[in-house]
C-alpha cells in the first residue's frame, strides 16, 4: 500500500512539473497601470546600457509624423547620473518633500533631442517615444518618469550633446506605491501623498466624452 501510494505521489509530481506554467497576459492595460511616474527608485538596482538600449530601440518601430525621424537619444548610465541630479526638478506639486528623497535618487536617463527646430510634429513624436519607452520599461521591470524641467543649456554643456535636449526619462525600480485615484474634471488634479502612498488623481471616463 506504501509503494502504491509514493508512487502515485510521484506520478503527480511530474505531472505538475511537466505542465505548462499559465502566467498573466501582459496585456496593454497591465502595461499602462504599471507606467507610474517615479519620482523615488531603489538604489541597490543599478540600470545596464542593455536595457536602455532595448527601450531606446522602440523608437525603431513606433509612428513618426510625416515619417520625419528627427528624435536621438543619449543614454546616461550610473556613472554620469549625480551629473545630471541637480539639474533636474521633481515633484513640483510637493515643494516641501525635496523630491526624490535623499537615497532615492534615479541612476540612469535617457536624454531626448531633435534634429531639427522643435514644432508640433517633433512634439508628437515626442509624446509617442517617450511613451512607448516607458510602456517597454514597465514590462521589462523598470519603471521611470517624463522630466520636463531641467537646464537645456547645462544638461547640453554637462554631456557634450550637439543638440538641445528637449526632454529627459529617469529609468531604474521604482521604490513608492503609487495608487490612481478617480475624480470629476472639476476636480482637483494635483497629485498628492498620504501615509506613504503617492496618489494620482484621474478624470473619469464619462467626464473624458464630448456629447455622450
Amino acid at each position: 500500500m506504501a509503494d502504491n501510494y509514493l508512487g502515485r505521489k510521484m506520478e503527480e509530481y511530474r505531472a505538475r512539473a511537466e505542465a505548462p506554467v499559465h502566467r498573466p497576459a501582459v496585456t496593454l492595460t497591465r502595461l499602462l497601470l504599471r507606467n507610474r511616474s517615479y519620482r523615488g527608485y531603489d538604489p541597490r538596482f543599478v540600470v545596464r546600457v542593455d536595457q536602455l538600449r532595448t527601450l531606446i530601440e522602440v523608437n525603431t518601430r513606433i509612428p513618426s509624423a510625416r515619417n520625419q525621424q528627427v528624435l536621438r537619444f543619449r543614454p546616461v548610465l550610473a556613472d554620469e547620473a549625480p551629473q545630471l541630479l541637480p539639474l533636474i526638478r521633481l515633484g513640483a506639486a510637493l515643494p516641501e518633500l525635496h523630491l526624490p528623497l535623499p537615497g532615492t535618487e534615479p541612476n540612469a536617463f535617457i536624454v531626448i533631442c531633435s534634429t531639427v527646430p522643435e514644432d508640433r510634429y517633433v512634439d508628437i513624436d515626442l509624446g509617442i517615444s517617450a511613451q512607448s519607452m516607458l510602456l517597454r520599461a514597465a514590462e521589462i521591470g523598470l519603471n521611470g518618469i517624463c522630466i520636463g524641467a531641467f537646464n537645456p543649456a547645462r544638461v547640453r554643456e554637462t554631456l557634450g550633446l550637439p543638440l538641445d535636449p528637449l526632454l529627459i526619462l529617469a529609468i531604474g525600480r521604482g521604490a513608492e506605491r503609487i495608487e490612481l485615484t478617480e475624480i470629476a474634471a472639476g476636480e482637483s488634479h494635483a497629485y498628492y501623498r498620504r501615509e506613504g502612498v503617492h496618489y494620482v488623481p484621474k478624470v473619469r471616463l464619462d467626464d473624458l466624452l464630448i456629447g455622450r
